[in-house]
C-alpha cells in the first residue's frame, strides 16, 4: 500500500501527452497550445488614431481654428492625404491620413464640422498608434504550453487563425463490473444496485472538455470481463470501476495481467479509495477503481483527473491545488491512512469556510454529491476541532 504521493509520483511519471490535434478556435477554449504560434499581421495594420478628434500638420495654437478637410471614419481604407493648413476629423481606429503627425481630441475642440476651433496643443505622434507597435507580422503570438483562455482567443482570432494546435485530447473509455450492478433505468431487483459509477465519470470527464466512451456494464465472468477489458484498452485510458479489492469475485488484477498490462500498485493509504489499480500497457493507461461511489469520487478527484489533465499539457499536481481553510464543523481523528472527508466549502471575507458532511462510510453517495470540496485529514493527526485550520481541495 503506498502513501498518496508515491501513488501519485508512479501515475505523473507516466502520463505524457500523446501529440497534437488541430481543432476549430472556437472550440480551442481551455486547451493546451501544442507549438508556438507567431503575428500573421501587424497590430495595428496601419498608423490610427487612439481618440476621435482631428488630425493634422504642425503644431497649433489655442484658439486657433482651422478648415475641416474630411471625416475618416473607423474601417476606411489608409491612404488619404491632407493638405495642411485643412485638417480631418477622425474616428478611434481610423487610419491617420498621410502628413498627418498628430491627433487632438474632440475634447480639446469646440468640435465644429466644417471649421474647429482648439482649445489646446498637441506634440509629434500624441494619441497615434504606430503600425506593428503592439505586435509586428511574425513576431511570438503565443508559446507552446499556453494555456488558450477566452483572451488568448480573441488575440488568436485578430490574427485570422481558423484552427489551432492543441496538445490532443486522451480517449478515455468507461466501464462498470459488477453482478449486482444495472443501468440506472432498470428497476433492482433484491441484492441489484443501479449504476452511478457511469454518470458521474462521463460528467467529469465533460467538465475537462473531455467526451468519454462508456462501454456498459461487465457481469463478475471472467471470459465477458476480458472482452470488455480488451475493448477498453484501445484508447488511451481505460477507467475501470469495481472488482479490483480482495473478494473471490474481484477479477480485475488477474485479467490486466492476462492481457499483458503491467500493475505498478494496486492500493494506497487513503479513505476512502483504498483499492486502486494502476497499470499500463502498450497503448495507454489504466486506472481500476473501487466499487464504492465515494471511493470512486475520492480516487478520481485525487489522481485520475489531474493524470487525465496532463495528458491534456497540463501540470497539475494530485494535491497542489489544495488551499487553507477554517473548520466549521469537527472531523474525526485520522488512522493510518490519509481520510478524506466531503464538505462544503464558502469564501467568506477572505476565508474558506469548510463544513465536513458527517461520514457515513465509503458508500455514502449523498455526501459527496453536494460536496464542493475535499477535506483531508493526515494520517495519525488527532481530530480536527470548529474553528481550527483544515487543508481542502475545492471541486
Amino acid at each position: 500500500m503506498l502513501h498518496p504521493d508515491e501513488a501519485w509520483s508512479r501515475i505523473a511519471a507516466l502520463c505524457v501527452p500523446r501529440g497534437e490535434e488541430w481543432i476549430a478556435r472556437r472550440a480551442a477554449r481551455g486547451r493546451v497550445l501544442a507549438r508556438a504560434l507567431t503575428a500573421t499581421v501587424d497590430v495595428p495594420a496601419a498608423d490610427v488614431s487612439a481618440m476621435d478628434g482631428y488630425a493634422l500638420t504642425g503644431p497649433v495654437r489655442a484658439g486657433e481654428s482651422r478648415p475641416v478637410a474630411a471625416m475618416i471614419p473607423a474601417g476606411a481604407a489608409p491612404g488619404y492625404r491632407l493638405e495642411p493648413p485643412a485638417v480631418v476629423r477622425i474616428m478611434t481606429g481610423a487610419p491617420v491620413p498621410l502628413g498627418a503627425d498628430r491627433v487632438i481630441p474632440v475634447e480639446a475642440t469646440d468640435g465644429g464640422r466644417e471649421t474647429v476651433v482648439f482649445h489646446a496643443q498637441a506634440g509629434p505622434g500624441d494619441h497615434i498608434r504606430r503600425r506593428g507597435e503592439i505586435l509586428a507580422a511574425g513576431a511570438p503570438l503565443l508559446p507552446a504550453g499556453a494555456l488558450l483562455t477566452p483572451g488568448a482567443l480573441s488575440l488568436l482570432a485578430t490574427h485570422g487563425l481558423a484552427e489551432l494546435p492543441v496538445v490532443r485530447a486522451p480517449g478515455v473509455a468507461v466501464l462498470t463490473t459488477g453482478d449486482e450492478v444495472v443501468p440506472p433505468e432498470t428497476v433492482p431487483a433484491p441484492g441489484q444496485l443501479r449504476d452511478s459509477h457511469t454518470d458521474f465519470l462521463l460528467a467529469a470527464g465533460a467538465s475537462l472538455g473531455l467526451s468519454f466512451t462508456s462501454l456498459g456494464i461487465a457481469p463478475d465472468r471472467v471470459e465477458v470481463l476480458r472482452e470488455k477489458v480488451r475493448e477498453g484498452l484501445r484508447a488511451d485510458v481505460l477507467l475501470l470501476c469495481g472488482g479490483v479489492s480482495m473478494g473471490e469475485l474481484d477479477l480485475v488484477e488477474g485479467v490486466f495481467a492476462d492481457l499483458g498490462c503491467t500493475i505498478h500498485f494496486d492500493a494506497v493509504a487513503i479513505q476512502p479509495g483504498k483499492p486502486f489499480v494502476f497499470a499500463t500497457h502498450a497503448g495507454g493507461l489504466v486506472f481500476g477503481l473501487p466499487g464504492n461511489p465515494a471511493s470512486v469520487m475520492v480516487s478520481f478527484q485525487l489522481f485520475v483527473r489531474p493524470a487525465l489533465r496532463r495528458l491534456m499539457g497540463f501540470s497539475d499536481g494530485w494535491w497542489s491545488a489544495a488551499l487553507h481553510g477554517v473548520l466549521t464543523r469537527p472531523v474525526p481523528a485520522a488512522g493510518p491512512r490519509d481520510r478524506f472527508s466531503a464538505a462544503e466549502v464558502e469564501a467568506r471575507d477572505g476565508v474558506l469556510h469548510v463544513t465536513p458532511y458527517p461520514p457515513k462510510g465509503s458508500h455514502d453517495l449523498a455526501a459527496y454529491a453536494h460536496g464542493t470540496g475535499l477535506v483531508r485529514r493526515r494520517a495519525g493527526t488527532p481530530p480536527g476541532e470548529v474553528g481550527g485550520p483544515c487543508e481542502v481541495l475545492v471541486l
